[in-house]
């Protein structure tokens, strides 16, 4: 039997991979992200997508070294391998492929065919319903059969996980958020930069926090930036994340063994898998960065840790009430 290459279907099977590829990106770019700047790229090629930072979206102030930026694309690229997996289709990736372009944070290429298992379809069905709520929680306890869950999913990807539900603890760690937002709240370049984040609820804008994400209605939204610029906030904000970190049944701090761009990577991926399988089991979560964001504060935050490396992400654990979405650009402004 003769085999010849038949350009027609050739083509045909590219644009149907390729579609495929853009609906993935779909809910990759809805992973979360500093301020929710979204500083991701993508470039879909023939067989695969290529992920790249987009620094003109860095936080230079709160994020110098690129680390929560780096953190967040991985926590992109995980959902990315999601929901191709979830289209059955198997994926390989490279991290960092060239030294030359440190942009280029992964290759992705397709590599067969996949039959996805249950918990992905469950964590797949959590993408679009994750979202950051910065609301108080019930005070029921977080099931411990999520526990060995959130462990083995986190060493997947070389990281490791430590869970506090202690409050002599949580107390102790609380301390630390509160004294982030003390020196974060004084800080009129921390303050500059996080006001242009900021908007109002009626913003058209498709990145950053609106109001409501704060709990502040349509009315007040619009003083927002001008009130984050403006005046030293600290104290207030310190307020309510000591009664957040205090009140909330479970503090998880993920970390790694050591701290660069391939760990940071690591550190987003397993992120998206700890959001995506509590978001799934009715679990609410959100971020207490600030230890880690004040270079003086993450080595005393480490010390609460079992594990040796790094601090990378603080999370707060519990039963909240819905929140409503933040915004995403369209997928035709995250694509190059």
């Amino acid at each position: 039997m003769t085999l010849t290459y038949n350009s027609a279907a050739m083509q045909q099977r590219t644009s149907g991979l390729k579609k495929r590829l853009r609906l993935a990106i779909e809910f990759a770019v809805m992973a979360p992200s500093g301020h929710n700047a979204q500083p991701w790229k993508f470039h879909i090629v023939r067989d695969g997508v290529e992920l790249f930072a987009d620094r003109t979206r860095a936080l230079h102030v709160v994020d110098p070294t690129d680390r929560e930026l780096t953190i967040s694309c991985g926590a992109a690229l995980y959902q990315l391998r999601l929901a191709l997996n979830c289209d059955a289709l198997a994926t390989l990736v490279h991290i960092l492929p060239d030294p030359a372009r440190p942009d280029l944070l992964a290759k992705l290429r397709i590599s067969g065919p996949h039959t996805p298992g249950e918990e992905e379809l469950e964590q797949f069905r959590a993408i679009s319903q994750r979202r950051t709520n910065r609301k108080p929680f019930d005070t029921k306890p977080v099931p411990a059969s999520i526990f060995d869950e959130w462990y083995l999913d986190s060493k997947s990807e070389n990281c490791w996980l430590q869970l506090i539900d202690e409050f002599t603890q949580k107390h102790l760690i609380a301390d630390l958020v509160i004294e982030g937002d003390r020196i974060q709240g004084s800080d009129k370049a921390f303050r500059r930069e996080l006001a242009k984040w900021v908007h109002a609820n009626r913003s058209t804008r498709r990145d950053g926090m609106p109001g409501y994400a704060h709990g502040v209605g349509n009315i007040a939204s619009y003083l927002g930036p001008l009130l984050v610029r403006t005046f030293d906030w600290g104290e207030g904000q310190a307020a309510k994340d000591k009664q957040l970190a205090e009140g909330s049944p479970l503090l998880a701090i993920l970390g790694t063994e050591e701290d660069t761009p391939a760990a940071w990577i690591a550190c987003g991926q397993a992120l998206a898998k700890l959001l995506l399988l509590g978001t799934a089991r009715g679990l609410s979560a959100s971020f207490l960065n600030q230890p880690i964001e004040v270079s003086s504060l993450r080595p005393q935050l480490g010390e609460y840790c079992d594990n040796e490396g790094f601090p990378q992400i603080l999370l707060r654990w519990g039963y909240g009430r819905e929140v409503q979405p933040t915004p995403r650009r369209a997928i035709e402004d995250v694509l190059i």
